[in-house]
């Protein structure tokens, strides 16, 4: 399984810190890590208000959305899991098996103020059409790019290594919720992406995947302590 370089991601550690939609695709950052932060004022990089170098576990969820369970139903696509993740009453879950988290004050320069890489190794989701199975697996959520990544199997073969899966869009997350030591994160809306649409549409042979098409909502449960 992959390990990618760990950079900071941004999480508030306390329940009065609120994450808006700013923290996401304010600036591009790679799936390799690399990160590329403005400060409108100085050059310099500010203390972060909190900083989790490593997670220790947790999971993604994404409640799928009614429509995207709908397009499935008339291509004749069957969604399942692979590896470690989970399907049930409508959600499909993915373990973290990675990741650091560090966050800055949205009130400041510095962008993005969400930074890092969650890593979901040995996980992922299932779309099959008679014979074709498609996995996306270990998946790596970017919220700095508002982007996730993860391998595409055709059939159990690799097709395609770290591609660009799914867009992140925040407009509609909610504050930061801190239960016991869980950072939950939710209301981020999963979309498939250009390059995940052409790919889909030329392996299943159909024009009907479209590039923006809303997957789910998207809830992170990161195990900070």
């Amino acid at each position: 399984m992959r390990k990618f370089t760990k950079t900071t991601i941004t999480l508030a550690t306390t329940g009065a810190l609120v994450i808006g939609g700013a923290a996401f695709g304010v600036s591009a950052a790679q799936a390799d890590g690399s990160i590329h932060t403005v400060a409108s004022t100085s050059s310099k990089i500010p203390a972060p208000v909190a900083s989790v170098p490593d997670v220790l576990g947790g999971n993604t969820a994404v409640k799928l959305d009614a429509g995207f369970v709908s397009a499935l139903t008339s291509l004749k696509l069957t969604p399942g899991v692979s590896g470690t993740a989970k399907l049930a009453d409508g959600s499909v879950s993915f373990p973290i098996t990675d990741g650091s988290v560090t966050y800055w004050s949205p009130s400041g320069n510095y962008r993005p103020y969400v930074q890092g890489l969650l890593d979901h190794n040995g996980s992922g989701l299932t779309l099959t059409a008679g014979s074709t199975t498609v996995t996306l697996e270990n998946f790596v959520v970017n919220p700095g790019s508002s982007k996730l990544y993860g391998d595409v199997l055709v059939n159990g073969k690799l097709a395609v290594g770290n591609a660009y899966l799914f867009e992140l869009w925040g407009g509609s997350l909610k504050p930061l919720q801190l239960q016991g030591s869980d950072a939950i994160l939710t209301g981020t809306t999963v979309h498939i992406s250009p390059d995940a649409a052409k790919l889909l549409d030329s392996t299943f042979k159909t024009t009907a995947v479209k590039a923006g098409l809303l997957v789910g909502t998207a809830t992170i449960t990161a195990q900070i302590k």
